[in-house]
């Protein structure tokens, strides 16, 4: 056994619930049999997933947007992201989806930059990070009309390693903008040799599922 490879374990569920059905995201309660065992009760926020986008121009500058997130009723700057929770849409389409609806940008070169779960001690969201780069405006007449948290964000194009430093500062809170950028600083420095295809295999993308 390799003990820096992350393992799926299918232990045995001797229950499932419901106990409550949100607009966006369930909470299950799951009685669970451990190795040795013990059985536990852990709720668990059922998620669809998501996706996120570290866009760089020519001159490695990446797109920050600032967005309100009503939780930690904060305005929190973040690369491009969003739910995988269009039908029958791949991780990739929804990363572009997402690029163009948010940024108005649209990607020639697309890849994987890495794969994580936001709160695995609660939640089964697991996310998909990508790099874009060769970057073009969509045109104004095809652009997505903006709502609610996302109809007046800023926008700024913050040069990569300054980004990596805001975070490592304490300034900046956002998972994916601290996971994102200093991935892409490390990918940067490796000569962006640990990126993987854009159509990767995925098999974290839903866990959790009884």
């Amino acid at each position: 056994m390799n003990p820096l490879i992350d393992e799926r374990a299918d232990l045995l569920l001797r229950g499932s619930r419901t106990l409550f059905r949100g607009l966006v995201w369930d909470v299950r309660s799951d009685e669970v049999e451990l190795a040795d065992g013990q059985l536990v009760t852990r709720e668990v926020v059922v998620h669809p997933g998501a996706v996120g986008v570290i866009a760089l121009d020519e001159h490695d500058r990446v797109l920050l947007l600032r967005q309100y997130r009503h939780p930690v009723r904060s305005y929190l700057w973040e690369p491009p992201a969003g739910l995988l929770d269009v039908s029958g849409e791949d991780p990739l389409g929804a990363a572009r989806r997402e690029l163009a609806e948010e940024a108005d940008l649209t990607a020639d070169s697309w890849h994987v930059l890495l794969d994580f779960y936001n709160s695995p001690g609660g939640s089964t969201e697991a996310f998909r990070a990508y790099v874009a780069r060769s970057l073009h405006e969509v045109p104004e007449a095809d652009r997505h009309q903006r709502r609610h948290e996302e109809r007046d964000m800023a926008r700024a194009w913050v040069d990569l390693d300054e980004a990596c430093d805001r975070v490592l500062a304490g300034a900046l809170h956002n998972p994916f903008t601290v996971i994102g950028l200093l991935a892409a600083r490390s990918a940067r420095e490796h000569g962006w040799s640990t990126l993987r295809d854009a159509s990767a295999p995925w098999p974290e993308r839903s866990p959790g599922v009884p």
